[in-house]
């Protein structure tokens, strides 16, 4: 299990037209590092102690594997948010989650996401499409650059997560599921 830690460094974008964005980012000659690819996504918590400081623990199934994330309070530097970012493979999934469950941690939201992804120079540019609507994140140094470039205004950037979004969109739809996931037809 190798781990990785960093600095995330994002600025998100709601409403998004991922057509007009993937011709941008072809004409910028960004790489398309893979095509739209199923997540599912559950975030744990221990009497809401991690939430509640700002942090998330997310454990994340895609079609690279199962990984384990510990992300930090959040701060912003302009319209980027930034936090430590704690990452390693896990091999199962399933076990991670029990193990977890052992040490008091619950499952508290869950969320699901088509994602596909590209890079421009030391940028990853992913294209979320949600339950909720379609996202534009651009992650790395350099990430308000290369937003501006693809003719985003940093001003209209989304600073809420996709906990917080779904939050707030359950308060103006009662009727939709407790979790932000695809309904199933």
């Amino acid at each position: 299990m190798a781990s990785d830690r960093s600095l995330e460094r994002e600025v998100k974008f709601d409403g998004v037209e991922h057509d007009a964005l993937r011709q941008r980012l072809s004409e910028m000659e960004a790489e398309r590092a893979s095509a739209p690819t199923f997540e599912d996504n559950w975030i744990l918590d221990r009497n809401n102690e991690l939430l509640s400081g700002g942090c998330v623990l997310r454990l994340r199934v895609d079609s690279r594997g199962a990984f384990l994330t510990f992300k930090g309070p959040a701060h912003f530097e302009g319209r980027t948010k930034v936090r430590t970012e704690h990452e390693t493979r896990v091999d199962d999934a399933e076990a991670m989650r029990a193990l977890l469950e052992e040490l008091g941690y619950r499952v508290v939201r869950r969320y699901q996401k088509m994602r596909e992804e590209w890079h421009l120079g030391g940028v990853t540019i992913a294209l979320d499409h949600t339950p909720i609507g379609d996202f534009a994140e651009f992650e790395g140094e350099g990430a308000e650059t290369v937003a501006r470039r693809c003719g985003f205004d940093l001003e209209r950037s989304e600073r809420r997560t996709y906990l917080r979004l779904y939050e707030d969109y359950l308060k103006l739809h009662p009727e939709a599921p407790p979790d932000m996931v695809f309904r199933e037809e």
